[in-house]
């Protein structure tokens, strides 16, 4: 870097941002983004977690003084700082740190500190939806069924693309479906039994694996994604329509476009942007429209 580029970015104003770094992501090492960080800004505000409840207490503490919160890590990471954001005029910004790092994908973050403190600096941004189930916050995709096992059993291992794999085809043919039924009449068409069901608010689960190839995460809807068990003739093909933002209604895969929607499911095993949570039914899904702020 030239010195009058660095220059420029130890003197970008960012008295008013925080910066906001998961230790746990990137393979717990987050030390060379910090140098940059270091390097290229002047005394930043940072904060390495320790908890859920010590990013909750720091974002508490500095809400007033600071306008922009950079979340360093991957989706859960996200999902944990925005929720202190929610309806509020405070901007979300993103490193991606993850191991798939859906959310950040969707919206245009990469790992690139320059061009991440170029858009701080102008400080453009603009607001999405983001949804609940049963009052917990989701920013990206939540879904229960076979990946809500995939994920149970993911946190067990060092996490990585590999390992998802691995679990994912270890659970595949050991898993048995889930029952879904559903309260609303017009959706009573549905019940049955699905490998999994997915709250998708932006388009991919991380990795490019887009799941809802359609969603938006600016229309007031989120899509509800059905899938039911498939024979293993069909697996490659799921997976190329998958990797490929070609996965359409067919036989295997419904899409319900919905902005809020009740059922109950048999299983209480959950995950919230690729984060296992347990949550029991009945289930309540409420979109938020225009309620996170984020940088673009």
């Amino acid at each position: 870097m030239l010195p009058n580029q660095e220059a420029f970015f130890i003197f970008v104003a960012m008295e008013k941002v925080a910066f906001i770094i998961n230790p746990f992501s990137a393979k717990k090492n987050y030390q060379p983004f910090l140098n940059e960080l270091k390097a290229k800004v002047k005394d930043p505000l940072y904060y390495i977690s320790e908890s859920i409840a010590g990013t909750d207490e720091f974002i508490l503490k500095h809400f007033n003084e600071i306008d922009i919160f950079v979340a360093i890590g991957g989706d859960g990471t996200i999902s944990t700082i925005a929720k202190n954001l929610i309806n509020t005029e405070k901007i979300l910004a993103i490193f991606p740190a993850g191991s798939g790092n859906g959310f950040s994908n969707e919206t245009q973050f990469g790992k690139n500190l320059d061009e991440l403190l170029e858009k701080i600096k102008v400080k453009n941004s603009r607001k999405i939806d983001t949804f609940t189930v049963n009052d917990r916050l989701s920013i990206n995709v939540s879904g229960t069924g076979f990946d809500g096992k995939v994920v149970k059993e993911f946190e067990k291992t060092d996490r990585g693309f590999k390992n998802y794999i691995k679990v994912s085809l270890k659970t595949f043919f050991n898993y048995k479906p889930i029952k879904v039924k559903f309260f609303d009449e017009q959706y009573q068409q549905y019940n049955g039994k699905y490998l999994m069901l997915n709250i998708a608010n932006t388009r991919q689960f991380g990795n490019n694996a887009y799941i809802a190839p359609n969603a938006s995460k600016s229309d007031g809807l989120v899509d509800m994604v059905l899938v039911k068990k498939f024979p293993l003739t069909y697996s490659a093909l799921f997976a190329f329509r998958m990797f490929t933002k070609k996965l359409k209604d067919d036989d295997y895969v419904t899409y319900l476009p919905v902005s809020e929607i009740e059922f109950k499911v048999n299983t209480k095993n959950w995950h919230l942007d690729g984060e296992f949570n347990k949550i029991k039914s009945p289930i309540h899904v409420k979109v938020q429209p225009a309620s996170l702020n984020i940088l673009i």
